[in-house]
């Protein structure tokens, strides 16, 4: 009988931190800590939060009476590095360079290596990540920016994406290379993605493009945003900041929580409902945007991630976007899971881990 590995997966997220311990295929323990805005905006940078988050978990996983000694290896969520195919990397010391110095961008999914090499390295089993958000398969033509200095990035929630597509796929009965996918992760950030046969052929960089959203300020008028840089207001550091985690709720309503957003609103707050309101416009724009790359031949529309639990966000999202295709609904994410699916194919020998370097 073949060996039921454990498997420890970690998903580090913007506003929270996910673990889940699977026996195989089999999830045994699962828990989710939320941070709050006070929480995390008194750590410099997201690697700083390392430790914070460590002892969370690791104080989690104790109350639960789990042994990390029974452990056969620990799965991270992958954050920024260079351009990587798609697969299950092993953490290696060039990996982790690389996401403490922020080498290739700051975002919260860096601490996914860097949690599962701290857990892991001490027990002697191997960590790794899973479909980074680097992952980069963009066609040529979709990387023209508009000038030759700047090319566009493939940066997307690539992980919970490929899993959504497999899975409504997978209850369409055919492979998920057969279909063209529209995909939107909606979440912290947001990625809307053109899926051509299993190719993520065109996306918004989630970390500075597309829509706004919780804490992001999306893609913005670049005359403005340039006069705003050299306006004396902000150092260069607090204006990336202001883009990529004090931007779109935040900026307009002191809050990076959703939630309290629509409770707000229902509360007859007109700036709360103007905000959100203008993020589904803006992922409605882009939705019908990624079904002209994909020539209008849209097989779905895929809404998922957080704030696809809310029943507002997808009816008014689904309101302008329901001509274009049939629109599938997979509240959440199923990151977890595919981190550990992706362990468990290198443990079992199903695949062999790519190398990073």
């Amino acid at each position: 009988m073949p060996k039921e590995y454990k498997i420890l997966a970690i998903n580090p997220g913007s506003t929270s931190t996910k673990f889940a311990l699977y026996q195989g295929e089999k999830l045994l323990y699962k828990d989710t800590v939320r941070h709050t805005d006070q929480e995390l905006l008194s750590y410099s940078n997201i690697a700083s939060q390392l430790e914070y988050r460590l002892i969370i978990l690791l104080e989690s996983l104790k109350k639960h009476q789990i042994s990390m000694d029974l452990l056969d290896a620990v799965v991270g969520r992958g954050g920024f590095l260079k351009p990587l195919a798609s697969g299950t990397y092993l953490v290696n010391e060039i990996m982790l360079q690389d996401l403490l110095g922020s080498k290739y961008g700051e975002h919260a999914s860096n601490l996914g290596a860097l949690m599962a090499y701290h857990i892991a390295h001490p027990l002697g089993i191997p960590s790794f990540i899973v479909d980074p958000i680097v992952v980069d398969e963009m066609e040529s033509v979709a990387r023209l920016s508009g000038i030759p200095e700047i090319e566009r990035k493939s940066h997307v929630h690539a992980l919970n994406i490929k899993a959504v597509s497999r899975k409504v796929a997978n209850q369409l009965g055919k492979p998920y290379d057969a279909f063209n996918f529209v995909i939107v992760h909606l979440g912290g950030g947001i990625s809307v993605v053109a899926e051509r046969q299993g190719k993520l052929i065109d996306v918004n960089n989630a970390n500075n493009e597309g829509p706004y959203s919780p804490e992001r300020a999306g893609g913005l008028p670049s005359y403005q945003l340039v006069k705003l840089c050299y306006s004396g207001t902000f150092t260069e550091r607090e204006m990336l900041s202001r883009l990529t985690k004090e931007g779109g709720f935040y900026s307009y309503l002191g809050t990076k929580n959703a939630i309290e957003v629509e409770e707000r609103m229902n509360n007859g707050d007109q700036q709360a409902k103007a905000i959100l309101d203008g993020m589904i416009y803006q992922v409605a724009k882009e939705i019908g945007g990624m079904a002209a790359v994909l020539n209008g031949e849209v097989d779905g529309i895929i809404l998922t991630g957080g704030l696809a639990f809310s029943d507002y966000i997808v009816e008014q999202i689904s309101k302008k976007i329901r001509f274009i295709a049939p629109i599938y609904i997979i509240p959440g994410e199923e990151e977890l899971e595919s981190l550990a699916f992706g362990a468990l194919r290198i443990l079992s020998g199903e695949e062999e881990a790519k190398v990073y370097n």
